[in-house]
């Protein structure tokens, strides 16, 4: 038996997993069952909390192949268990893909195969002579995951991507589709073609809730109370958890019924399956399994799995996936086969690589275009929760926990109150069995202890700060499917933008054109609807390079190029399917100029010209659109293919980036000075395309051009020239940006647009201020046996104001001990572009966190590089923030700490915020709005804290005397007071503007430390001072003495046992006890809830102004108005009316004392100058001449530091440690024009790059 067998599944993915095999074991299954009941089930609930321990408590261990239970825990940060029962199922094979004979799956397996994993021993009923082995499988968060023998591992079987086949192969071997004999095999291992999203009943959502460990302590406390006899509070704290539980029934099975109502919608429809060449069938879309050959429908569907189309075009709306509602063009899977130059390009087919072939389920087809006679098909490559859609509906229903600190530390807190607990517990325990109390009385009242000091209402306080944020929040129009989120926005110090519909507008704005001809540039032209342009290469090329079609009537598609197909003044026409059918060509988009702007034919005086002539004339301009490349962002570019009515060849158009378009046209034919021409427009914020031209040879068919590679189309072009588009700012950009940087929040540009452009754009929204330098690193990959590099070059030099000494702002990284040695010197920015990241990520991994520590540029990037900066940048211990409007921002938002998508549409559930404007100004009022719900998770924390304590003290201070807190007292505290408070508390709203101050990310941090603590000996010192001074009073434990209105006792002759116990609540010590902790309950809820610089200030939350007032006007009220009722239902005792002034001082010194450590001496002193205004570190910005006022805050930050830190400590945050040692590195930044090369390092720790200054 392999004792150490270990398995990784999932290698190299976000979900990769360790997996080791366990056998179930009789004996220990017999220990386990006696053990539960020994502890009356306490063993059981405590296996059902820990996988771990539940496996390894019932099972031994065993080879994976052989297991009955397989073990597995994640290898990312949070290291979670995860336990499955590992099943058994009888297939007719071992591999789905194998061709099995008509015989081999026989028609009694199919009663089974809609489900086969229904149980662990299935059995299939089949003929005596069938063969079946038996394949071993488990399933894991709605994925199944089969045993291989050949890899001796559990794999997952997504589709025919497994294969790992060619394009060409697609065609050849998957196009004919499935027998359903076939089908019938796959379907054993793929099971049914759905996404699933079961809807839990009330009973196991009820279950599953009520054995929260909260819950279970709860319980508990509830028990211990009602043997004590406290049952009022006991029903209180059962209603309270009633309700705390339906609430959150009812919000989880609102989500599951809205995720199931979404995933439901469209999910079964009929389609038409292909059986063999030429037969079709009706079948359910649940039905489909990888291989299936389905036919799109002409009217458009519901895609029910991912797809590859082989014959046809589809338009598309991807909203579901993308967040873009622009119909994309979907064209068929080339075929280098049928073109024999093409062979060489063929490529394996990757449903990333090929998306724009593919099409994904849950989108909508719009329409189809086909060959007269011919079916547009698709090949199903995807089913269920392997589809992109299932893999989304996945991440919704199995989230990765929220990493921060705040709750890191909240299970530290409550192991300190729970170590509390225990010490008072120990003394409690004591003094009781010191004073002689009966057992039961002893075991109760310790036990008592620990439901005090861990009170019961903490879950339900520490979420009221975060569910009235995100009130607040919808009120702006900003919606959070992830909640626990809005806590990590406080922390946001860098966030990330999309350029084009985030930081610009959506919409592009026709600038002007510039044509080139022979290799030279013609002067920059406004309008391209002239007469005189109306039959050039260069207006033909901008009416049909583009994606549009008609839908119902009206154009649409990508905006630049609605912008540039409105500016030609053309019309569109899509050709009905009648008149295809007349010239066997596949569905042809024509494009024709204006009447107005074609040149009069010639015609003599007499003659009247027809409207039918006129006609005619436009018609002999017409262009047909025969294929379409579509555009792709890896490839920068998209290009089509047509004809002219009445010509023979054929012409090709190209357009897209203008470095691009450049390299794939005739040298001769690009102008001389293209780079500076496009560099004066880029540097002025322009958004460039170039265009290109091709005649194409005349025995390129029809045919053969759907056929043909776009590599043997996209070559040996003429440049036609540039097409100038403005992309104007948002009006709101700049301030925001300006907001932010005042916050010391870094922000970054991630675009796809070009390098200058973005430069230029970020410069002019204050990204990059006026007098900082930008440094372009271009970075190459290895070639003919050279290293790689990185070519240093400034972008441009910093505007200099030299009339007047500005008052520069420089910008730092600031340490933890709040010191910052700046030294005079410009600030710099790094800019990169997409194939730079590429090559530096590849090859320079150690410069790469120095570089982001910098970068604000990043240009060109794909959709996958957008997700590793934001990784990166993590990985540097920035809390990152990701704005973009989903377009291709999808797996960047999901990876971010915050993730805001600007787009209403279902992609957003990708995203854990959304808002309905799309405007910037959402990311101020998250992070200000997270900061405030930060603050009050704080400040609820530590008055709750503190709540325990004090109650604890004073319970422990009566036990010392063989008294209590009365039922009532207890009743009154945690629902009158404590409830009220905590409720109230929380509804401060955010402050009005961003302050360079973050808040700390944890409990455990200086600030937060200190307060406790110091509120806390306060506390103790009053409460004691209290009970120690009524001790030595003549009348104290006299009540004879007592002048009241309200009697001691009632009748001293006829005392029942009940009415002891009452004797011993009802002393004069206990009220003492209850009245001072009560206004201390007070003292410290207006204490920590704190309003500027995080939150609104305190007296403009009125309900909590109003509940303090109330309680604090009542408690002195019956303090000095006995009434006999309230001192009856509180039990109570009138004590001499100096003894009650003497109580007022104690409240208003512990008043005072606690305002000033927490004002004074916390805020003023320790916060501005010991603890540094932030613990993780910041950028921050700092005059460059300290005010009079600031020189002394400086010299007092200098002797408090000297007092309080021997030495300098070394930042925790990993950009504050790099920015450390980048501020004595001398050859930090490059310089310009010098080289970084790669150098293999001959040790692990060495650099493996060296810096060369090129002459």
């Amino acid at each position: 038996m392999e004792k150490e067998d270990m398995k990784i599944i999932n290698r190299g993915l976000e979900d990769e997993m360790e997996l080791s095999g366990y056998r179930l074991c009789r004996w220990k299954l017999v220990l386990v069952g006696l053990g539960g009941l020994c502890t009356g089930g306490f063993l059981f609930l405590l296996l059902y909390w820990m996988p771990e321990w539940c496996v390894k408590a019932t099972c031994t261990r065993t080879a994976v192949r052989d297991a009955d239970v397989a073990l597995l825990r994640s290898t990312d940060e949070f290291k979670r268990w995860f336990r499955a029962r590992v099943r058994i199922m009888l297939a007719p094979g071992k591999n789905p893909y194998d061709n099995l004979a008509a015989q081999t799956a026989s028609p009694q397996a199919n009663d089974h195969a809609h489900n086969p994993s229904d149980s662990a021993s299935e059995k299939i009923t089949r003929n005596p002579g069938d063969q079946h082995v038996q394949i071993r499988y488990f399933t894991l968060h709605s994925t199944k995951y089969f045993w291989n023998d050949t890899i001796h591992n559990f794999e997952v079987l997504k589709g025919l991507e497994d294969l790992s086949m060619t394009c060409s192969s697609v065609h050849s071997k998957h196009s004919a589709g499935l027998n359903k004999n076939q089908q019938e095999y796959r379907r054993f291992f793929f099971g049914l073609n759905e996404i699933d999203v079961k809807v839990p009943s009330v009973f196991k959502l009820l279950i599953k809730e009520v054995l929260n460990p909260f819950y279970i302590f709860q319980l508990f406390s509830v028990i211990l109370w009602c043997t004590d006899e406290y049952y009022y509070y006991a029903m209180a704290i059962v209603v309270m958890s009633v309700i705390s539980i339906a609430t959150s029934l009812y919000t989880i099975q609102k989500q599951y019924v809205m995720l199931h109502d979404m995933v439901a919608t469209h999910s079964t429809v009929r389609v038409t399956v292909c059986r063999g060449e030429n037969e079709t069938e009706e079948a359910l879309s649940t039905d489909l399994v990888p291989g299936d050959v389905i036919v799109i429908p002409s009217n458009g569907t519901i895609m029910p799995c991912d797809a590859v189309l082989i014959c046809g075009t589809c338009i598309v709306n991807e909203s579901m996936l993308t967040g873009e509602s622009v119909p994309v063009t979907k064209t068929d899977l080339p075929n280098p086969q049928r073109d024999k130059k093409g062979v060489d390009g063929d490529m394996i087919y990757s449903t990333e690589e090929h998306k724009r072939h593919t099409l994904f389920c849950g989108t909508n087809v719009i329409q189809t275009r086909y060959y007269t006679g011919e079916m547009v098909k698709a090949v199903v490559v995807r089913t269920g929760f392997s589809t992109a859609k299932g893999q989304l509906i996945r991440s919704i229903l199995y989230p990765k926990p929220t990493d921060f600190k705040l709750y890191r530390d909240a299970y530290l807190f409550l192991l300190c109150l729970v170590a509390v607990a225990s010490i008072v517990f120990l003394y409690s325990l004591i003094m009781k069995i010191i004073n002689q109390e009966p057992v039961k009385d002893i075991i109760v009242k310790s036990l008592d202890i620990i439901t005090i000091t861990v009170p019961p209402a903490l879950p339900a306080a520490m979420t009221a700060g975060i569910v009235y944020a995100q009130r607040r929040l919808k009120k702006v129009g900003i919606f959070s499917i992830s909640p626990q989120r809005i806590n990590i926005c406080g922390q946001l110090n860098l966030v990330c933008f999309d350029k084009t519909g985030t930081l610009t507008e959506d919409g592009l704005d026709m600038w002007g054109i510039q044509r080139a001809e022979d290799g030279r540039f013609h002067h920059s032209e406004e309008k391209a609807d002239d007469k005189s342009l109306v039959t050039t290469k260069f207006v033909s090329c901008m009416a049909t390079c583009h994606s549009l079609t008609k839908i119902e009537g009206q154009l649409s598609g990508d905006p630049l190029d609605l912008k540039m197909f409105e500016a030609t003044g053309w019309t569109l026409v899509e050709a009905t399917e009648e008149e295809t059918a007349q010239h066997d060509r596949i569905e042809l988009t024509y494009v024709k100029p204006p009447n107005q702007l074609l040149p009069p034919p010639v015609i003599s005086p007499e003659q009247d010209m027809e409207l039918s002539e006129l006609d005619e004339l436009s018609a002999s301009y017409m262009i047909g659109i025969v294929r379409q490349f579509s555009f792709s962002s890896t490839l920068q570019r998209m290009s089509v293919v047509v004809r002219q009515i009445g010509e023979r060849r054929m012409d090709a158009y190209l357009k897209g980036a203008p470095e691009v378009v450049a390299s794939l046209c005739k040298k001769e034919s690009v102008p001389e000075d293209f780079a500076e021409v496009l560099e004066d427009y880029t540097k002025q914020g322009f958004r460039v395309i170039a265009l290109a031209h091709r005649r194409l040879e005349s025995k390129l068919t029809f045919h053969k051009v759907q056929n043909i590679n776009r590599d043997q189309i996209e070559k040996n072009m003429e440049f036609l020239g540039l097409i100038i588009m403005q992309n104007k700012l948002k009006t709101e950009t700049p301030g925001v940006l300006e907001d932010l940087r005042r916050a010391n929040i870094r922000t970054v540009m991630v675009t796809g647009d070009n390098m200058l452009t973005a430069i230029s754009v970020a410069r002019d929204c204050g990204m990059i201020q006026p007098q900082d330098r930008v440094i372009i690193a271009d970075a190459l990959p290895p070639k003919d046996g050279q290293a790689a590099k990185i070519n240093w070059h400034y972008a441009d030099k910093p505007s200099k104001h030299s009339n007047k000494p500005t008052k520069l702002e420089e910008m730092e990284i600031i340490m933890e001990d709040g010191h910052s040695e700046t030294r005079p010197q410009e600030q710099y920015h790094f800019a990169m572009s997409g194939k730079s990241f590429a090559v530096i990520i590849e090859h320079f991994q150690d410069l790469l966190q120095k570089m982001v520590l910098h970068g604000t540029v990043y240009a060109r990037m794909a959709p996958d590089q957008k997700t590793q900066l934001v990784e990166t940048l993590e990985s540097v211990d920035y809390f990152v923030g990701m704005c973009g409007d989903g377009a291709n921002d999808c797996g960047a938002l999901k990876r971010a700490h915050a993730g805001i998508s600007l787009s209403e549409l279902e992609a957003s559930v990708a995203s854990p915020f959304t808002s309905t404007t799309p405007s910037i100004t959402c990311v101020p009022n998250l992070i200000r709005e997270g900061r405030a719900a930060l603050i009050t998770s704080f400040c609820v924390f530590k008055f709750m804290a503190l709540y325990s304590i004090i109650q604890c003290l004073s319970v422990a201070l009566l036990y010392s005397i063989g008294s209590n807190l009365g039922d009532f007292q207890f009743l009154f505290i945690d629902i009158a007071i404590i409830l009220l408070i905590v409720f109230t508390m929380s509804l401060n709203s955010a402050w009005k503007e961003l302050v360079p101050r973050r808040p700390p990310s944890g409990l455990v941090s200086g600030p937060l430390l200190f307060s406790v603590l110091t509120q806390i000996l306060i506390c103790l010192g009053f409460q004691i001072m209290a009970f120690l001074l009524i001790q030595n009073f003549d009348w104290y434990s006299k009540p004879d003495f007592y002048n009241c209105s309200v009697p001691h006792h009632l009748d001293n002759s006829t005392e029942t046992k009940e009415e002891e116990e009452e004797e011993k609540i009802m002393i004069d010590v206990n009220t003492t006890l209850f009245f001072v902790s009560s206004f201390q309950y007070l003292i410290v809820a207006v204490v920590f809830s704190k309003g500027k610089p995080f939150r609104q200030p305190s007296y403009k939350n009125w309900p909590f102004v109003l509940s303090a007032l109330i309680l604090t006007v009542f408690l002195f009220f019956i303090m000095f108005v006995p009434v006999s009722g309230i001192y009856k239902f509180l039990e109570l005792v009138c004590v001499p009316l100096s003894w009650r002034v003497a109580m007022v001082l104690i409240v208003l010194g512990n008043t005072l004392v606690c305002v000033f450590v927490e004002t004074v001496v916390l805020d003023v002193i320790f916060w501005k100058h010991v603890f540094s205004r932030d613990k993780q570190g910041s950028y921050g910005v700092s005059p460059a001449g300290p005010t009079p006022q600031e020189g002394l805050d400086l010299f007092g930050s200098k002797c408090l530091s000297c007092l309080c830190y021997r030495r300098r400590k070394v930042p925790k945050a990993r950009y504050m440690h790099l920015a450390q040692e980048l501020s004595v590195d001398p050859d930090w930044p490059p310089k310009p024009k010098s080289t970084t090369e790669a150098k293999p390092a001959p040790h692990l720790d060495d650099c493996s790059y060296q810096i060369e200054a090129v002459s």
